[in-house]
């Protein structure tokens, strides 16, 4: 820490004495000049030099963390100062000069922030460091639904006192945030629905409120599909109209499905890209790729591979939380494989070809353990034309090129430029350098993993 120093600065004072004397009272006065100098020393003190690189995390409805840089030099507090852009609201806080964060509270839902950060030595102040943030809008509430029939409904809601106003481009109505109502129309007949409506500013969403309702009875009809609604959003008596959206779904087996195959029971029939709900209906939606022809269907894919697009040599942080395309070569997520082989037993396939060649395995039950536990993974139960190559991995960790939790000899994920489930090394490397040539000179095959 660099020592905090004033400057001092020597000061001159020219003085000039003017001396007259009569030297006689016949001549004329004689003047005599005298120059004295004194010195003086003046002091000057800089301000303490100021925080940096100031960010902003747990953003909720009515708080948020600030972190800041601390300079090198010595500086007796920090001045954290917070006003709302919109009412003026202000305040301030002194924080300690050995924290370099603090949590501010107390605060307006769905508001922006101009926060200033200071550093404090004694009198002086130095110039702040600024940054803005928003806070999470609050949620609607007293969402109700209305005038059912056998193919409309009413939706009535209170918005939220926040200003939103920013859509949502994957919802599935976009509406303006001071609507309090919205017709919903071309309803199926006696179907069950769920309604929830949340707020949204930039990119921040407050937590839904959400209703169920059933439409009016009449001849039953077989369905699968989500309707899809649109409302454009513009003006109302000449004023700016905001946004908040709601969504529905109709009355499936499964409103929430954890994974492809309670997606198939919902009606899917050909392969694609779905939503499911790993952790239910309270969790976050992970969009998957379902697989609904091999082996009768239901398949979650977590892992494919098919023409070297994709670096698979990849950090512990990618390898958790998932990377690639689901229209092209991918890893699902490790975090995502424990959520949904924990939640239920699952069964592994993996699928192999080269050329005009294929061959998979089967492994009846498949679990993949906690981040805490490295993703362990426990497989048995083994059938196939591939060979029972992944019980040689059986019940070992997870490692990448940044992490092996347990080396037995060398560095597997480094020497094999993959991530994977090694031992010493391995027998199966799905994950491996793509189109790299083994020992017995057999090119990578095209690999397709299941759930």
């Amino acid at each position: 820490m660099q020592e905090y120093k004033c400057l001092r600065t020597l000061k001159h004072t020219f003085v000039v004495i003017f001396l007259m004397s009569l030297t006689s009272v016949k001549t004329a006065p004689t003047l005599r000049f005298s120059l004295t100098v004194l010195y003086d020393f003046l002091t000057f003190c800089p301000g303490p030099e100021p925080p940096t690189d100031l960010m902003f995390s747990n953003i909720t409805e009515t708080s948020f963390s600030v972190s800041w840089t601390k300079p090198k030099s010595i500086v007796a507090e920090f001045k954290v100062t917070y006003t709302n852009t919109v009412t003026g609201e202000s305040g301030s806080m002194s924080v300690d000069s050995q924290l370099s964060h603090v949590l501010l509270s107390k605060l307006s839902a769905g508001s922006t922030y101009d926060i200033t950060v200071s550093s404090v030595l004694e009198t002086l102040e130095s110039e702040p460091v600024t940054a803005f943030v928003t806070t999470v809008p609050d949620s609607p509430t007293e969402l109700k639904v209305v005038s059912i029939t056998d193919t409309k409904a009413l939706l009535v809601w209170k918005p939220s006192h926040a200003k939103v106003d920013t859509p949502n481009v994957t919802i599935t109505v976009t509406l303006s945030g001071s609507t309090v109502e919205h017709q919903l129309r071309g309803l199926h007949r006696s179907s069950l629905y769920m309604v929830k409506i949340k707020s949204q500013v930039n990119r921040l969403q407050s937590s839904p409120v959400s209703t169920t309702f059933t439409t009016g009875s009449a001849p039953k009809t077989n369905f699968a599909a989500f309707p899809q609604f649109s409302l454009t959003p513009g003006e109302r008596d000449g004023q700016y109209i905001s946004f908040v959206f709601a969504e529905f779904t109709t009355g499936l087996p499964y409103t929430y499905p954890t994974d492809c195959s309670e997606v198939q029971v919902n009606g899917m029939k050909e392969s694609g890209e779905a939503e499911i709900y790993p952790e239910g209906k309270d969790g976050e939606p992970v969009w998957v790729y379902c697989d609904m022809e091999t082996d009768r269907g239901g398949w979650t894919v977590f892992q494919r591979r098919m023409d070297g697009s994709t670096d698979f040599f990849r950090s512990w942080r990618d390898y958790s939380k998932g990377f690639g395309s689901l229209s092209g070569e991918f890893w699902l997520g490790n975090y995502i494989l424990h959520t949904l082989s924990s939640r239920t037993p699952m069964s592994l396939r993996i699928d192999l070809r080269s050329g005009n060649d294929t061959a998979f395995a089967h492994y009846a039950n498949f679990n993949v353990s906690s981040e805490a536990n490295h993703y362990e993974i426990e497989l048995s139960g083994y059938v196939g034309t591939a060979g029972d190559s992944m019980k040689y991995h059986n019940r070992r960790p997870f490692s990448t090129k940044d992490k092996d939790p347990n080396t037995l000899s060398i560095h597997c994920a480094k020497a094999y430029l993959g991530g994977w489930w090694y031992k010493n090394c391995y027998k199966a490397n799905l994950n491996g350098l793509y189109a790299s040539y083994s020992d017995n000179k057999v090119l990578h095959p095209q690999t397709t993993a299941f759930l």
